[in-house]
């Protein structure tokens, strides 16, 4: 992760902020009003703080900075999705997406600059993972999109997905302490359970939230219900195989209660058979869950292609013969590149991409 020229004050807890400005001779009081202000309020500048003293302004300028995320560009799609690359401090850019539909506005965000994981069907994958977000560019993402949508839709946001860019499980602590922020009274107040957290499969990583015992939602992107094509389309699944994850997830349901989604992303003759199916649907009974059938969305020079209609609703009346809940996933933002792994930035010689939809 990258370094700062100056303390970041929003890497500071309300009491170290208290510390540092007993050591400038200014009341601890102030505290309070800065955390609200770089929190609450979104402030990108310490002269935005007008009922703190210019003088005390003046030093918080000198020994700190909030290094807030912008927005560096927006696509609006015909069907009101959202794209917006983020820039951070140092320069790097990050995607997110605002999804609106008729009873909720979802924001969908990344956890890292790049991702590391390598899935065949995404083009995310073919970009190197240059560094974890900390939890306050998180954060900035989820209220820089709330803010859109207020403007452009005069709804709040009502739902969070970790959709995004990177493996949110491979950042898991900066993306706990985002979330933890996000929920909480002092920002922006949501609901855990109107969060998901979606992961490739770090089984580690996701025994550790069922012991931790969250609240909020988890998704794994599964794709292939047999060990030898999930290998094919994800590299993770080689050290995290099937069994492993399914003893996870039993973890995870048995401490926390939570139903557990499966994302599947359906593959034209590769994973969409009648057999896939029932394989999916066997996968399905070590733990309570539902199913999203995504449609792939083609990528350039990629190597798969959508499923036909017949095969997605034929794939989907077999699960529900299984009595699992399975929901097909249409794509959203096609015309601005902002649909499922699809994403990409191409201006000024950069290729950012995202994401999956939920």
């Amino acid at each position: 992760m990258g370094t700062f020229t100056k303390k970041n004050i929003r890497h500071l807890s309300e009491e170290e902020i208290k510390a540092n400005l007993a050591e400038l001779s200014e009341p601890g009081f102030r505290a309070a009003q800065i955390s609200q202000w770089v929190w609450q309020k979104g402030a990108a500048s310490f002269d935005e703080m007008t009922n703190l003293p210019k003088a005390l302004r003046d030093k918080l300028a000198e020994n700190f900075d909030i290094y807030k995320m912008t927005i560096a560009t927006r696509q609006i799609s015909s069907d009101g999705t959202i794209k917006l690359a983020f820039r951070l401090y140092d320069g790097e850019l990050v995607e997110g997406v605002l999804i609106p539909h008729e009873k909720r506005m979802t924001a969908c965000i990344s956890s890292q600059v790049g991702c590391s994981l390598a899935c065949s069907f995404c083009a995310t994958a073919r970009l190197p993972r240059k560094r974890n977000l900390y939890f306050d560019e998180i954060y900035d993402q989820v209220a820089l999109i709330h803010r859109e949508t207020m403007q452009q839709n005069s709804l709040p946001l009502t739902n969070i997905v970790f959709m995004g860019m990177g493996e949110p499980l491979l950042n898991y602590g900066q993306v706990q302490k985002a979330i933890k922020k996000i929920t909480s009274d002092e920002g922006l107040g949501m609901a855990p359970k109107r969060i998901t957290v979606s992961t490739a499969g770090i089984a580690k990583m996701i025994t550790k939230l069922g012991d931790e015992n969250v609240k909020f939602n988890l998704a794994l992107s599964l794709h292939a219900a047999n060990d030898k094509k999930r290998n094919q389309i994800m590299a993770i699944n080689e050290t995290n195989d099937l069994e492993t994850l399914k003893a996870a997830l039993k973890h995870f349901y048995n401490q926390t209660g939570s139903r557990v989604t499966f994302e599947y992303v359906m593959l034209k003759g590769f994973n969409d058979t009648l057999e896939d199916a029932k394989e999916l649907a066997d996968f399905c009974a070590a733990v309570p869950c539902k199913v999203n059938l995504i449609e792939y969305n083609p990528i350039e020079n990629g190597i798969f292609e959508k499923s036909s209609g017949n095969a997605l609703h034929r794939f989907k009346d077999h699960l529900e013969t299984r009595h699992i809940i399975a929901n097909i996933r249409r794509s959203r933002g096609e015309d601005i590149d902002a649909a499922c792994g699809q994403l990409a930035n191409k201006g000024g010689g950069r290729n950012i991409v995202a994401f999956a939809v939920f």
